[in-house]
């Protein structure tokens, strides 16, 4: 199974690209330095070599179990009284 990459766009205060990473049901979002050429342009292929890189690592993370997708949270079950306790409020 190969990781998918989506590469959002390039913003040039942060010189970065924010990049969705897909693989073995796992959805993984960061941003991703962006290279730049010689006169400071953007280098959409550069970048997009840069990225191919951190995703060979972003896959090796999910298959160690490093990066998951994070849990729903727990439905809280606690019923609830309709008052607040007397400690709570001294």
């Amino acid at each position: 199974m190969d990781i998918t990459t989506s590469i959002g766009a390039f913003d040039a205060a942060t010189r970065n690209v924010p990049v969705t990473f897909t693989y073995a049901g796992v959805t993984h979002q960061r941003d991703v330095n962006a290279v730049l050429d010689a006169t400071g342009a953007y280098d959409a292929q550069g970048t997009a070599q840069r990225v191919d890189a951190v995703a060979r690592g972003v896959k090796v993370k999910v298959d160690l179990g490093v990066i998951s997708n994070t849990p729903e949270p727990a439905e809280d079950t606690t019923p609830a009284t309709g008052t607040e306790s007397s400690a709570a409020a001294s």
